[in-house]
């Protein structure tokens, strides 16, 4: 019996989430929940988004699985997910790139991993007005935080046989920040012989992404232009609806949907469950359990590929009940 710290979340979060469980559950992995209420919603009740407790059940079970939250723009509190992230040590944000069957996309063959650096950067959140008429904020990178998930990329990639790894960067500009990711990057590929290596600035790898998406493989790239370019690299198999995430660390790890939450919409039975079920998936492989996680991601491409029982964003008319139902058929 594992124990799993679970975060609902906010809008469609509950019922996308509890989409998973039943899943989970019918793949016959036995998994106690531990429930625990983040978001805006608690944020109007206790004056907080992300209760103590909430990070004390993370780091008491190791392992949680996290629907969508919102974050309000321009004011208010800051991201739960960026806290989350940095409270835990939770370095490494990946995020797989792959076409399913049926979802609309003007590309195919695409299968890549975003592997973005989680805590530093301009994500440190340190930044300040300067009078009134003016803004700062400071990019942060460090040594140490450079070296961990670089080697992170090269090592994720050496144990599940990619090919190749691609270094983005800004070097050109910011040549102390991006130039030490550059440089870091560079002595490590040395140690992976075996592995292709090369760089390339953010805003040429943007245009070679949209051109030609399939000659990519594995990205490593500074906080900011990972939650960029991941967020592209959704959009080219069907939209960040059908993108797993996961924040990893040395001892703990979160697995979340990276859609938004959706309120216009929740509740009416009509979300598609695609993206957390396949962080469900990445999270079952993580404890361990890669019979289960192989069998459901396997059910869920053959609803995807029978076209049958697909939900309305993506071109069907079932709902999201009837979504999951056929894959837990499957399951039987």
């Amino acid at each position: 019996m594992y124990t799993i710290t679970l975060i609902p979340g906010d809008g469609i979060g509950p019922e996308v989430v509890m989409t998973t469980q039943k899943i989970i559950e019918a793949a016959g992995i036995p998994i106690q929940w531990d429930v625990q209420e983040a978001g805006f919603e608690v944020y109007r009740k206790e004056g907080t988004p992300l209760p103590t407790r909430v990070l004390d059940s993370i780091r008491k079970n190791k392992v949680a699985l996290k629907g969508p939250t919102t974050t309000p723009i321009a004011e208010g509190f800051r991201s739960i997910n960026v806290t989350i992230r940095q409270e835990l040590d939770l370095f490494a944000n990946v995020r797989q790139i792959k076409n399913y069957p049926n979802i609309p996309s003007k590309y195919q063959d695409i299968d890549m991993v975003i592997i973005r650096e989680n805590t530093e950067d301009l994500y440190a959140g340190i930044e300040h007005m300067v009078g009134e008429d003016a803004a700062e904020s400071i990019k942060i990178f460090t040594r140490r935080g450079c070296q961990r998930i670089i080697r992170y990329a090269f090592e994720f990639a050496r144990k599940a046989n990619r090919k190749k790894v691609t270094c983005v960067h800004k070097a050109n500009i910011m040549k102390c920040t991006d130039g030490m990711f550059l440089r870091i990057a560079r002595d490590i590929s040395k140690e992976y012989n075996e592995i292709e290596f090369e760089d390339m600035i953010v805003d040429a790898m943007c245009m070679k992404l949209v051109q030609y998406p399939e000659n990519y493989d594995v990205l490593v790239l500074p906080n900011l232009y990972g939650d960029i370019i991941s967020d592209l690299c959704a959009g080219l198999i069907g939209g960040l609806g059908v993108a797993p995430g996961a924040n990893l660390g040395n001892e703990m790890a979160v697995f979340e949907a990276v859609h938004g939450s959706a309120p216009d919409i929740a509740g009416l039975n009509i979300a598609n469950p695609t993206a957390i079920i396949l962080s469900g998936v990445h999270m079952l492989n993580y404890i361990g359990e890669v019979n289960a996680a192989s069998s459901i991601e396997k059910a869920l491409s053959k609803v995807l590929q029978e076209g049958k029982f697909l939900t309305q964003d993506i071109g069907g008319k079932a709902n999201t009940n009837e979504f999951i139902h056929h894959i837990i058929s499957l399951l039987s």
